[in-house]
């Protein structure tokens, strides 16, 4: 294996050394080659009808060795020895050896004595010398023979493939794509190459090899597992494979010569026939052309117009100039073919051609004489005849001619002279349609002297017996009769287009007048909508009579007004008649205004409408007036009394507080009873409220019937009620404190005195403010003034009190506990503490104390500590 490594590429390079070189074998290559040579030997075998199982010992006799030189040479060998000797057996494999040097091989250490003996090695190489000289020696591609030449080829034929790269005859083929790349080149059906793997190498050889065995006839010369099991195959067993390929598709290409060379006799043979049938063809067109031609070359009948005579002369020329060259050319062509085709068959001995009857190439020199005999004096004839026509053509052109011109100019003039233009068209329209129809009728008159001019010619053209004179007359007399049309039709337009001016310019004097005069009425309608639905907003009876009569001055103006818009509608209609009677197309509006008589109408309907409107809101204002006047005098007269009275019960009330004689008892009746006719007072007050709610909805601002308003009256009944209930509590504070601290009937007159005469200059006052009037209002109540006093001469509980007597009840401890609190106290004053009493956080604490000293100063409030 080491050795093969190394020495590859040489072993490659270097060119068929002696046999002997190397005494032994590869076993694998021994194996490989004994099967490839085989199978090479059987196939040349078979076609003598015999074949080899055992190579070293099936060639021994040197019978079947000549036979396979005899089959692979094509020639024969001198005769063989039949005897069963060693001798017999060493002559014929002599006689063998003799014959492959006689080809030139030079049999380098193989002896006649080692074949017979069965010397595997000597056998496999003459064998391979064999191969090398039959089947590889004579192979040349591009200049390259034999093994480079075998190798080149495979190079060649295998370069469009992926995969595939041949450089050598062993490790080259190992996969086996090479093989399949070969067949799939020359036999593509054979094999379906893209689905072959690079990675499936057996697959791939035994697909070649089957292939090469079932349709090119080439047999298995080699195992697939024994190329795959070889690090580096025999080569020359490949090389001796792959010969095989070789000639089997190169026989192919011998084939395709051998079919090349049968098609080109054949081409030969199809274009001889095709070069006859263009000729039958090409002679027998020639032909039917002059048959065609004659008869209108020999035909004189002469033509009524110059220009159908001008079309003769025309063709003739075409004839002269397009026709006949071509068929000169043909003609011409014809003979040099017919010439052509008899060179081409004496040259390959073929019988000369001959044309069908009446195609010969005299028959066509004849019709050609014919033809150019007819065509003599044609084109003199033509001439003269032309000459002829050429005067009667000029006088019917120029009568054409000037038949055009008019027509030209007579084309929509007809049209133009009906139309009714003029009833659509405005007065400026009209001006200028006259000025154009009068134009035109100088246009028209122009014209009389070339109507004059085509009745002549015709004229002359029926002298000189024109062959066209029927349709001349007919356009004369038409061109005539159209000429009368025309003077009665322009006559009568000028009629309509006066009459029209005269119809226009009265109706444009009436939408004049009519513009001038609807206008100013227009804006007055406009101003009377405007002033008959303007808003009003009034407070008095006084301004809604003053609108009252401004409106009754309006409705004096009506009759007038309305003269007017009749006048103006009269104008209108008169438009009217004139456009129904002459039958006038109004199709414009009144330039000089845009107001229609449906506006002025539809507005007058409106003024109508709103007229009544107006009288009917002023009406119902007038009655909304009065009766506004009237609460306005109810509420007032109410008012009136209720304000006063309010004022003197206050007076009233501040009297009492001050006068206050009898016991607190005695005073507190007297007050409640004057609460009593107070409360009985408040019908009074609702009534007057339901009033002010019927003035507010009908919203009435001011009353001048009265100075009090309702919130005057609103605020002093409040105020009233506030200070009754006051003074009351005043007075039954009063006894709860006289009751609570033991003051005497006495003693509280004496407060009162003192209240009522407060000498705010004392040095002591603002001390004793700050007690009667902690919130700075700058009143002091009489409820307070008592409290103080009553605090300033008796005894009262303070906050150190209580906190003595819960330390009294805690055995002198400064806690409490709930039990003990339950013991002392009735359950709801006891609940009351528990639930209100922090728990007692001192140094002493037991569980369950209660803090008793925040508690009673809690009590107090801040401002007692």
């Amino acid at each position: 294996m080491d050795h093969y490594d190394s020495q590859q590429t040489n072993d490659y390079m270097q060119p068929e050394e002696d046999w002997d070189r190397d005494l032994l074998l590869d076993p694998a290559w021994e194996k490989q080659q004994r099967k490839t040579f085989t199978a090479w030997c059987n196939s040349h075998l078979r076609k003598a009808g015999t074949q080899i199982e055992n190579i070293e010992e099936d060639f021994r006799d040197g019978l079947k060795l000549m036979l396979l030189l005899e089959v692979i040479s094509g020639e024969r060998l001198a005769k063989p020895e039949r005897g069963k000797m060693r001798v017999h057996k060493i002559s014929n494999v002599n006689k063998a050896l003799d014959f492959i040097a006689s080809k030139g091989v030079k049999l380098v250490s193989i002896g006649a004595e080692e074949i017979v003996d069965g010397n595997v090695k000597m056998t496999l190489g003459m064998i391979w010398t064999i191969i090398l000289r039959f089947a590889i020696q004579d192979i040349s591609v591009e200049e390259t023979s034999a093994k480079e030449g075998l190798l080149l080829w495979c190079q060649r034929k295998t370069a469009p493939y992926k995969n595939v790269n041949i450089q050598n005859f062993h490790i080259s083929w190992k996969d086996g794509l090479g093989f399949c790349a070969l067949i799939h080149r020359h036999r593509p059906e054979l094999i379906d190459y893209g689905k072959l793997r690079k990675d499936d190498p057996l697959t791939n050889l035994n697909t070649a090899f089957d292939v090469a065995e079932k349709y090119l006839d080439i047999p298995k010369m080699l195992d697939a597992e024994d190329i795959v099991g070889t690090a580096r195959p025999d080569e020359k067993a490949i090389m001796t494979y792959v010969s095989s390929f070789y000639h089997a598709f190169s026989g192919a290409q011998k084939a395709e010569t051998a079919a090349n060379r049968i098609c080109k006799v054949l081409a030969v043979n199809q274009e001889n026939e095709q070069l006859m049938e263009d000729y039958e063809k090409l002679a027998s067109d020639l032909l039917e052309w002059i048959r065609r031609t004659i008869p209108w070359l020999e035909n004189r009948a002469p033509e009524n117009t110059m220009h159908a005579m001008q079309q003769k002369l025309e063709d003739f020329r075409d004839y002269r100039r397009l026709h006949k060259p071509p068929k000169v050319q043909e003609k011409c062509q014809l003979e040099i073919n017919f010439n052509t085709l008899q060179t081409k068959l004496r040259l390959s001995n073929r019988p000369a051609f001959m044309p069908s009857e009446g195609r010969m190439v005299s028959d066509i020199n004849n019709a050609w004489g014919c033809l150019e005999q007819a065509e003599k004096g044609y084109e003199e004839w033509l001439l003269n005849e032309i000459r002829r026509l050429e005067r009667l053509d000029h006088l019917a052109e120029k009568f054409r001619q000037k038949a055009s011109i008019h027509e030209a100019w007579t084309d929509g003039k007809e049209a133009m002279l009906r139309q009714k233009d003029y009833e659509t068209a405005t007065l400026s329209e009209i001006k200028a349609l006259l000025k154009k129809h009068e134009a035109f009728e100088s246009d028209l008159a122009a014209h009389q002297d070339r109507v004059e001019q085509i009745a002549a010619i015709a004229q002359e053209l029926n002298e000189l017996d024109y062959y066209d004179s029927p349709s001349v007359n007919a356009r004369c007399q038409k061109i005539c009769d159209q000429w009368d049309n025309l003077g009665a039709l322009t006559q009568k337009r000028r009629e309509a287009l006066e009459r029209t001016e005269k119809l226009l310019e009265t109706i444009d004097q009436l939408y004049l007048e009519y513009a001038k005069r609807a206008a100013p009425f227009n804006n007055w309608m406009e101003g009377a909508m405007e002033d008959l639905q303007d808003t009003f907003i009034v407070h008095t009876i006084e301004e809604i009579q003053g609108l009252t009569t401004a409106h009754e001055q309006f409705k004096a103006t009506l009759p007038d007004a309305d003269k007017e818009r009749l006048a103006i509608l009269g104008i209108h209609n008169e438009v009217s008649k004139i456009v129904q009677t002459y039958h006038v197309n109004m199709a414009g509006t009144n330039p000089y205004t845009t107001i229609t008589p449906q506006e002025i109408n539809g507005k007058w309907d409106h003024v109508r409408q709103l007229v009544p409107r107006r009288d009917q809101a002023l009406t119902e204002e007038h009655a909304r007036q009065q009766h506004n006047e009237r609460l306005r005098k109810q509420f007032g007269a109410q008012a009136n009394v209720i304000g006063p009275w309010i004022q003197t019960k206050m007076e009233e009330i501040g009297r009492i507080s001050i006068e206050m004689h009898g016991t607190l008892e005695d005073q507190l009746n007297h007050l409640r009873q004057y609460e009593k006719s107070i409360v009985n007072y408040k019908p009074k007050i609702d009534q007057l409220e339901g009033d002010h709610q019927l003035i507010q909805e009908a919203l009435i601002f001011d009353n001048k019937h009265t100075n009090y308003t309702m919130e005057h009256i609103r605020v002093g009944w409040e105020q009233l009620l506030t200070t009754i209930a006051r003074t009351i509590n005043e007075v039954e504070n009063q006894i709860l404190t006289r009751d609570a601290k033991g003051i005497s009937q006495e003693q509280m007159n004496e407060f009162r005195a003192s209240f009522n005469h407060f000498d705010r200059g004392e040095a002591e006052f603002a001390r004793i403010m700050s007690i009667v009037d902690p919130n700075r209002l700058g009143v002091v109540t009489f409820q307070a003034f008592i409290d103080f006093m009553s605090r300033e001469t008796a005894d009262t509980d303070t906050a150190d009190q209580v906190m003595a007597s819960f330390k009294i009840l805690a055995g002198d401890k400064n806690y409490i506990t709930v039990d003990e609190l339950r013991r002392e106290l009735p359950p709801d004053q006891a609940e009351y503490c528990i639930a209100r009493m922090a728990p007692y956080t001192g140094p002493d604490a037991v569980p369950g104390a209660l803090d008793y000293m925040s508690f009673s100063t809690a009590l107090y409030g801040e401002s007692d500590l």
